[in-house]
């Protein structure tokens, strides 16, 4: 296991405030009977490529560029080890039906929201498979307003294991929730990502601290083998 602080914030978190937090170190784990939840990887946020944010958001405003794209190959192996282990995975996209929206709700505050349904749709790398849950959702939580909390009860999870974008936006807000409502919660910090590096950073460290705990992908891709290791045998 990697050192707790032994992470993406060590380059903009100094030691003096590393120490102000000294109270919350711990060990970090993946606990009992894990569930995988992917969380927005729809198209809309690779757009333009695996280019610089600052470049692809002239004609793709809501793409998170190369930072999305390094997230890939992260996710497909956490995805893969999930599915050898018999995790259950789960995914979340936004609702794209007009009509379903209350009036004035929106995700976030942004000016506007594209809805068309193909921009929504779960990139093919990650692209669901049969048996697996797929969540529509209106706000940044996971949680508020989705029937997340039945399917995770009726799985019988206790802990969350989460992945996806954006790290400052839904990512967050589903990890807060998911430990308000009694969830382990881990996050991946190679699998989430945001188009703003320094967001990134800041928010993994302030969820680690609190309501998360963040692990490296080779340490949750490693205890994901040991599970499927314990059913194989």
């Amino acid at each position: 296991m990697t050192d707790f602080e032994d992470h993406c914030w060590r380059d903009v978190m100094p030691a003096e405030l590393l120490a102000n937090y000294s109270a919350y170190r711990r060990e970090v784990f993946i606990g009992p009977a894990p569930a995988l939840l992917v969380i927005d990887l729809y198209e809309m946020v690779y757009q333009g490529g695996a280019r610089p944010v600052s470049e692809v958001i002239k004609e793709f405003p809501l793409s998170c560029g190369e930072y999305a794209w390094a997230a890939i190959e992260p996710t497909k192996r956490l995805i893969a080890a999930a599915r050898a282990a018999q995790v259950p995975v789960l995914y979340t996209t936004s609702e794209t039906r007009p009509d379903a929206w209350p009036r004035i709700v929106q995700v976030t505050k942004r000016r506007s929201t594209p809805m068309a349904p193909e921009l929504y749709a779960i990139r093919p790398e990650f692209q669901p498979q049969r048996g697996d849950t797929l969540i529509i959702k209106q706000r940044a939580s996971a949680f508020f307003g989705t029937p997340l909390t039945v399917h995770l009860h009726q799985l019988d999870a206790r802990t969350l294991i989460i992945c996806g974008e954006s790290t400052s936006g839904c990512v967050r807000a589903t990890a807060v929730d998911a430990f308000s409502h009694g969830f382990h919660v881990v996050l991946v910090e190679e699998c989430c990502f945001d188009r703003n590096p320094l967001s990134h950073k800041i928010n993994l460290f302030d969820l680690h601290h609190k309501y998360a705990d963040v692990l490296h992908v080779d340490e949750a891709a490693a205890h994901l083998d040991t599970l499927k290791a314990r059913k194989v045998s």
